[in-house]
């Protein structure tokens, strides 16, 4: 490894445990470890949210599916900036305005409270779901970590996931939330530089030695050079739906970008986040397709064995070491602040929703606390254990959790948000089907058909309507916190 990067990269790590270290002398309740108790800007916690929300799977998995499938990629490129606009535009403000009428700290907690007769039981099926899927979303990045260190660094892929997993257990142990966010704006800015600056170098290099994009996608086969991929008829539709179905999951599913609605304080605020994230997607989505494309003038579509590794190998050959050493960065960057996000929601599924309200713990803020960051380091090392023993993509493992966990409580929380009709029993059969429908749908060749990310979503869909029609809600007044607890 260059002397140069090895540098930059150990000054990165330490900046951010530097960060962990200033929130731990902090005296904090369990609102302020697991959301920030609504004290942090609007724009920091978009920031953070982006940064959360595009972990491994966009530096390295969607550019790699970009450069592996060519131009009929786009439907990833605009399904999810547009799930992910929708959101800030419609969710947002809601997430914001119940969180603080309800109090709550989780999305569990917050279906158990509008829900208040069978809180128990959706307390538990929301905190099982999120702790089943969420600890192989977390090895995945833990693994993309190692992937990307020992391919670009010559760093062993073990080595590398043990430094990625204790920086980031580290630092989001000893701050929470209040930790987590404040990095993540720092990775933000790292991953935008990456997903900006590279797509223009390595269009200028294009320009400069003849090369060609529109050639090398015709070069590459028919199929490339399409924007339906070559498909015709019927499976043009399912083609699209497959790529564009990542929309479904940003519908206020994702906990761990949810939390930051949660955690706005104000209606300023949550305008100003709403405007820093829009542009944020804009240029690094814009950025990552682009990444993509330019990967074939560059490189033959055969000479990777994995196509994930096309950016870090951009990175590698179009830029002096030092101002690579900062751009790989924003690979790390993405790892982290993703990982370090899902271990807090580990945390309160287990800490909040299961120990203190399902199963009714009564403990002091600082108990609870000290529960959450034992809770960071037990599910950290259950992520480091999956990371090294499973061989999953990155693309694969996410696409995977996007839809038994996103596309179901996307589906919870829309129906809670905008049908008065949604009963308790038809969310706790949302979050069941979504499950069952997920683990089956992807156990079998089903899933190379019609992605589970959509099927996902339609099922569940069915069942929290079909089971709020046939078992109402009785009425009732809608409990508190404390009520459903």
């Amino acid at each position: 490894m260059h002397p140069v990067i090895l540098a930059e990269m150990l000054i990165y790590c330490l900046g951010m445990l530097i960060v962990g270290y200033y929130f731990v002398r902090r005296e904090m309740t369990q609102s302020d470890y697991l959301l920030g108790g609504h004290k942090l800007p609007g724009w920091a916690l978009a920031l953070s949210e982006r940064a959360t929300g595009e972990s491994a799977w966009l530096l390295l998995g969607a550019t790699g599916f970009a450069f592996s499938t060519g131009l009929s990629s786009i439907w990833v490129f605009v399904g999810i900036p547009i799930g992910i606009i929708v959101a800030w535009i419609f969710l947002a403000k809601r997430f914001m305005k119940e969180t603080q009428k309800t109090g709550a700290l989780t999305i569990p907690d917050y279906l158990a409270v509008r829900f208040g007769k069978h809180a128990k039981t959706i307390r538990w099926l929301s905190a099982l779901l999120i702790i089943y899927f969420f600890m192989f979303y977390l090895g995945a990045q833990f693994a993309g970590a190692g992937k990307t260190l020992s391919s670009t660094f010559g760093m062993s892929f073990t080595v590398g996931v043990l430094l990625c997993a204790a920086v980031v257990v580290i630092y989001s142990c000893m701050g929470g939330f209040f930790s987590v966010v404040w990095t993540d704006v720092i990775q933000s800015f790292l991953m935008i530089a990456t997903l900006v600056i590279l797509p223009i170098v390595a269009l200028i290099y294009i320009l400069l030695n003849d090369l060609s994009i529109h050639d090398s996608l015709i070069q590459a086969g028919p199929s490339f050079s399409s924007w339906t991929g070559g498909a015709v008829g019927l499976a043009i539709g399912v083609l699209i739906v497959n790529n564009f179905s990542w929309f479904f999951g940003y519908m206020g599913g994702q906990p761990q970008l949810s939390a930051r609605f949660m955690a706005l304080k104000n209606e300023k605020e949550a305008n100003t986040a709403r405007n820093v994230a829009i542009i944020w997607t804009i240029l690094a989505y814009g950025g990552a397709f682009t990444i993509g494309l330019c990967g074939l003038a560059l490189y033959k579509t055969d000479q990777f064995k994995d196509v994930e590794m096309v950016l870090p190998q951009m990175i590698t050959d179009l830029f002096p070491s030092w101002i690579g050493g900062i751009l790989l960065a924003g690979i790390l960057a993405a790892i982290m602040s993703t990982a370090s996000s899902q271990l807090l929601v580990l945390t309160s599924s287990v800490s909040e929703d299961i120990a203190h309200k399902a199963l009714g713990l009564t403990l002091s803020e600082k108990a609870l606390v000290r529960l959450s960051r034992v809770t960071v380091i037990l599910a950290g090392v259950v992520g480091t254990v999956i990371a090294l023993t499973s061989e999953s993509l990155v693309y694969t493992v996410v696409s995977w959790a996007w839809a038994g966990i996103g596309n179901t409580f996307s589906v919870a929380i829309l129906l809670t948000f905008f049908w008065k009709k949604t009963s308790g029993v038809g969310i706790i059969a949302t979050i069941i089907s979504g499950f069952i429908s997920t683990v089956i749908w992807i156990s079998t060749p089903l899933d190379e058909m019609l992605t589970s990310r959509f099927s996902t979503f339609v099922i569940a869909l069915i069942f929290g309507i079909i089971f709020s029609l046939v078992f109402p809600n009785q009425q009732e007044p809608t409990t508190d916190v404390k009520e459903a607890s």
